[in-house]
């Protein structure tokens, strides 16, 4: 992974907005600008993860708002106009899965928002669609106050996998 060199010499403008693209919390992306400059990309996800751990309730929830359900592919292109090739690429193990895992997903989805008032959210890259399946599944046992713990945990393995993406990206 390439350095954070066009991220720290960036407008503040600019940076928050690349940085909003990974995590999609306004207060966050603006936060992590203002800490510039990062010097490193270590500096930059030790910054970020600080950061995380900082957010509050709302903005927690606020993150999640910025992704499409797993498995919606219409969501997916119609809501996420800014990060949805980014969305689309990890949910790949959905794109193909049979119809069955797809309806599952949906009422898993249906389900999990009905007892944790958020969006089921997962780290999806690398996963197939029925591994997601079975950790929704499998979540939905959680007390809320952990389950919402689980979920930030894996937005922030999302946007390190968006940091990464983007600093690759530049580097290009």
């Amino acid at each position: 992974m390439d350095g954070p060199d066009w991220l720290d010499a960036a407008s503040s403008s600019e940076a928050t907005a690349a940085l909003f693209r990974c995590c999609g919390v306004a207060g966050w992306a603006n936060r992590m600008a203002a800490l510039r400059p990062f010097g490193t990309s270590d500096a930059l996800m030790a910054a970020a993860e600080s950061e995380w751990r900082r957010a509050s309730r709302d903005e927690i929830l606020e993150a999640f708002l910025q992704h499409p359900r797993i498995g919606d592919r219409e969501s997916l292109r119609a809501r996420f106009p800014l990060t949805h090739a980014w969305s689309a690429h990890e949910q790949g193990g959905a794109s193909g899965a049979e119809e069955k895992v797809l309806d599952d997903l949906a009422e898993g989805n249906r389900l999990y928002e009905a007892r944790f008032g958020h969006m089921f959210i997962v780290c999806a890259s690398g996963k197939a669609a029925s591994e997601m399946l079975a950790l929704l599944r499998a979540r939905l046992d959680n007390d809320p106050i952990d389950e919402l713990r689980v979920a930030a945990a894996e937005q922030m393995k999302i946007t390190r996998l968006r940091i990464e993406r983007l600093l690759r990206e530049r580097a290009a």
